[in-house]
């Protein structure tokens, strides 16, 4: 259930800002069927209420010389809040990892980590991962080819959805 009303003139809002966050408000306002005052104050409103979180430039990372991602599995010696803070706090500091998730599983952790070649990769987990007290066990899988990325959610897919038009 969603966290905020959200009507089907919201979810018109936000389908469009996933697509294009520097859409100019009187473009968003017209491809919503509002005048631009009303459509500004309903974003303004999604952002206040943080269902809108952020806006960020999407970049390439082969283009900015970052080609290479892991995903890397790591095991902990126990599952207690201390490790798992100790854990998190260290990798949350950490710019090369882009995404982090504790899971169910054989693995308690999987990182997303972004370098530019297999020697930074390797001072990465050497030099920091594999220090982190608790951490018992690293597996890495290196990605050959991405299939698919994408960062705008399925909305069609969340409870409350009203955009059925």
């Amino acid at each position: 259930m969603p966290a905020h009303n959200i009507d089907s003139t919201d979810w018109k809002i936000l389908e469009q800002l996933q697509r294009n966050g520097r859409m100019p408000n009187v473009e968003l306002a017209e491809a919503v069927n509002l005048s631009p005052s009303p459509c500004l104050a309903r974003v303004k409103r999604l952002e206040r209420q943080n269902v809108i979180a952020r806006y960020v430039a999407l970049l390439d990372p082969p283009a900015v010389g970052l080609g290479v991602s892991v995903f890397v599995q790591v095991r902990l010696e126990r599952q207690v809040e201390a490790s798992l803070n100790r854990f998190e706090a260290a990798v949350t500091a950490r710019p090369e990892v882009m995404e982090c998730y504790l899971m169910t599983g054989s693995s308690d952790y999987l990182l997303r980590v972004a370098v530019a070649d297999l020697d930074e990769f390797q001072r990465f987990v050497t030099g920091f991962l594999a220090r982190i007290a608790g951490v018992n066990g690293i597996q890495s899988s290196f990605a050959l080819k991405q299939v698919k990325y994408q960062t705008a959610l399925p909305l069609n897919l969340a409870p409350g959805y009203t955009n059925r038009d």
